[in-house]
C-alpha cells in the first residue's frame, strides 16, 4: 500500500520516559497517518503502552515531541488529548455496566434539553446513528452493557470515541479475551474506522490480529524500536525475531529463525 500524502495525522519523535532512573521508552520515534493501522507489538515490559500513555496524555514523556499534523503540540492530560481528536480504547474498556449504550457513549458529556433535563431521545438518536454505521446488526439499544458480548461492548466503547470525532485512535489489545466470533466482530470495527481515515495504533500481543489489520508494524524491544516494517514484506517468524531477540529481518539467521518454534 502506498502512504497516503502529507504529514503524518500523529508523529512522534524521540520519546524518554524514564521511572526511577530506568528508561522505558528510549528515543522512539513513530507515526501513523489517515487510514492506516500501525501493529505496535513487543513482549511485557518493552514500553509500548508506556510510548502511548504519553500519547493519551495519561504520562506525558520527559523528553521529545509530539506532531499533529506536521505541527508540534504539548499533551499534558488526557483531556488535552481529546481536543487533538486523540481517544484510547483500553482493554477494559471503562463502561458503566449498569446502564445502557447511549449512557455509556455520552458518559460525562451527557446531552441535556433547554430546561437542563437529560436529554434521552436526542441520545439514544445520536447512538444509534454512529452505531449503525459501525455495526448495522446492533439491536441492543435499551439494555445494560452488561449483558452484551464481549465483541459489542468494544463496539460500543468505539462508537463513544468516533461520536466525539476520534481522529486518532489508541486501541489497547482490543480482541484480549474475545471469542473467535467476537474477534472477527471487532477486526470488521477496525477495518470501518480505517476505511473512514482514522489513524489507529494498535497495541496487540495477538500477531494474527496485527497481520490480519495492521499496514505497518512497529516492534519495540526493552524500550526501544526495533524497526518498523511494511506488513506485507514480512513473515510472522520475522516479526517473532524482532519481539522476542530484538533483531531485524535482515539480521537473524535462518538457525535463529527455527529456534523460534523448537
Amino acid at each position: 500500500m502506498t502512504a497516503p500524502e502529507g504529514p503524518p495525522l500523529v508523529e512522534m519523535r524521540d520519546i524518554n520516559i524514564a521511572f526511577g532512573g530506568v528508561h522505558a521508552v528510549e528515543n522512539v520515534s513513530i507515526d501513523v497517518r489517515a487510514g492506516e493501522v500501525i501493529g505496535l507489538v513487543g513482549g511485557n515490559g518493552a514500553g509500548k503502552s508506556t510510548l502511548m500513555r504519553a500519547l493519551s496524555g495519561a504520562h506525558p514523556a520527559d523528553s521529545g515531541q509530539i506532531l499533529i499534523e506536521g505541527k508540534p503540540v504539548t499533551i499534558a492530560n488526557p483531556r488535552e488529548a481529546k481536543v487533538f481528536g486523540i481517544e484510547t480504547i483500553y482493554q477494559t474498556l471503562a463502561l458503566a455496566d449498569n446502564v445502557d449504550a447511549a449512557a455509556n457513549m455520552f458518559l460525562g458529556r451527557e446531552l441535556t434539553t433547554r430546561l437542563g433535563s437529560l436529554d434521552d431521545g436526542a441520545m439514544e438518536s445520536a447512538t444509534r446513528k454512529v452505531m449503525h454505521r459501525l455495526n448495522p446488526h446492533f439491536r441492543n439499544f435499551k439494555v445494560p452493557v452488561k449483558s452484551l458480548s464481549g465483541g459489542q461492548r468494544q463496539g460500543v466503547a468505539i462508537a463513544r470515541a468516533v461520536h466525539f470525532n476520534a481522529r486518532i485512535l489508541i486501541m489497547d489489545e482490543p480482541t484480549a479475551a474475545l471469542g473467535p466470533a467476537e474477534t472477527a466482530q471487532v477486526r470488521d470495527l477496525i477495518r470501518q474506522l480505517k476505511a473512514e481515515g482514522i489513524g489507529i495504533f494498535l497495541v496487540s500481543h495477538d500477531i494474527h490480529d496485527v497481520f490480519d489489520l495492521a499496514d505497518r508494524i512497529s516492534v519495540m524491544y526493552h524500550g526501544r524500536i526495533v524497526g518498523t516494517v511494511q506488513k506485507d514484506k514480512v513473515t510472522t517468524d520475522e516479526v517473532l525475531a524482532m519481539i522476542i531477540m530484538g533483531k531485524k529481518p535482515g539480521e537473524v539467521t535462518t538457525e535463529e529463525l527455527a529456534q523460534l518454534h523448537a
